[in-house]
């Protein structure tokens, strides 16, 4: 299947591939990666940073980077409050990392005035495996992804320090502490799949993108 990498200096007039219309958000951080995963999966992949591009897409990708930069920037975009309306309305997003803090309910560890788009029912804390020189990857089992372990690479992540009753921890580590969560359309994990050549979570996310689809046909 021809996938590819739309952005801005693509061609108005170019007939799209009929794969999932997927989103990465692009104000900072690294989603030139999830991008390309996306896009050898077969997906239609732009890079989302103004509100119109929200209505253009299927679903959307959050990278890993600095959270408190996706907030201010998505607030100067424009971009923060559309995005919210789009998540309560059903659109599927996983979000990574830093991802994974702008979509918790709840931040702890949070710099002054730092929002999130919120969606996900639990309380995360940032920056809880400490500094960058800590960074360190693992195998976790996920037993909703296949019986082989996961490869997961955490780089000055969050934890999911409580998880609600409408969403639903995937993986923790050996200390029990929560790393993966979903609940309905949307999906979050501490570490970065798309770095270590793990493409499940991805192929996991695209399914709740293509039941959506089909859900509003």
């Amino acid at each position: 299947m021809t996938s590819t990498l739309r952005d801005e200096s693509v061609d108005a007039g170019e007939q799209a591939p009929a794969g999932p219309r997927v989103g990465v958000l692009a104000l900072q951080g690294d989603f030139r990666e999830h991008a390309h995963v996306l896009a050898g999966l077969g997906a239609s992949v732009s890079l989302v940073r103004r509100p119109e591009e929200l209505a253009e897409i299927d679903g959307l990708v959050i990278p890993g980077g600095e959270s408190s930069v996706i907030d201010k920037l998505a607030r100067l975009f424009g971009v923060a409050e559309p995005l919210r309306e789009a998540i309560a309305a059903g659109l599927p997003v996983y979000g990574t990392c830093a991802g994974l803090i702008m979509l918790a309910d709840s931040v702890l560890d949070a710099i002054e005035g730092q929002q999130s788009f919120g969606g996900l029912d639990v309380v995360v804390r940032r920056n809880a495996f400490g500094s960058q020189n800590q960074s360190f990857e693992t195998e976790l089992d996920i037993p909703a992804l296949g019986a082989a372990p996961v490869r997961a690479a955490f780089i000055r992540g969050p934890v999911v320090e409580s998880v609600g009753p409408d969403a639903t921890a995937l993986a923790r580590l050996d200390d029990g502490r929560v790393v993966a969560v979903e609940q309905g359309n949307l999906l979050g994990t501490s570490f970065h799949p798309e770095i270590t050549g793990e493409h499940r979570f991805h192929e996991y996310f695209l399914g709740k993108v293509r039941a959506r689809i089909r859900s509003l046909v």
